[in-house]
């Protein structure tokens, strides 16, 4: 994530809600999205992200898929139904097409990968209606959504890796070696 000078044009109704269990990331979005003119309000779960929208649901908001104690797609409804003008981006380690098609079908403007750029996050807050944002200026490599694809099956297997390798039709050596390196960028 970058921190640049370029000017946004935000709204009057400047609230944004995020929602990320991942502290570290959520407190450098939350500093890198105030500093381009939102009011960030940063919370961690699914439960304080729902008491926001029913007591002061924000123009804006920028909510992680999956969460400790839920799903960000459930905040999506809960803002939808207080706000149905609010502009909600999901943001996802685990991305999928299926995930993003339902974020998007309840609301959201848009769907990012993790970690995510600052500037991308703005641009899809603040797209008009109905027209897409531009395409992210640095996309995850190939290599780096290969490797997020291969970490979801792991996690989802309960970090099994020879359930893992079965499911992802690899030589279980081949995948020790791939869990074992650094993150591709």
């Amino acid at each position: 994530m970058q921190d640049t000078d370029t000017d946004y044009a935000i709204p009057e109704d400047n609230t944004l809600l995020i929602l990320d269990d991942d502290g570290p990331f959520r407190n450098r979005i939350g500093r890198a999205l105030t500093q381009r003119g939102f009011e960030v309000n940063a919370v961690e779960t699914v439960s304080e992200a729902k008491a926001i929208a029913r007591a002061n649901p924000p123009a804006f908001a920028v909510l992680d898929m999956r969460l400790e104690d839920g799903n960000g797609l459930d905040v999506v409804d809960a803002l939808h139904e207080q706000r149905p003008d609010c502009k909600m981006v999901m943001l996802t380690g685990y991305g999928n097409l299926a995930t993003a098609v339902s974020a998007v079908k309840r609301g959201a403007v848009d769907y990012l990968a993790k970690p995510a750029d600052a500037d991308d996050v703005c641009k899809a807050l603040l797209a008009p209606r109905g027209e897409a944002p531009e395409p992210p200026e640095n996309p995850m490599s190939a290599d780096r959504v290969r490797w997020e694809h291969i970490q979801r099956v792991y996690e989802l297997c309960g970090k099994n890796v020879s359930e893992t390798a079965r499911r992802l039709n690899m030589h279980r050596r081949t995948l020790q070696r791939i869990l074992a390196k650094r993150a591709p960028r």
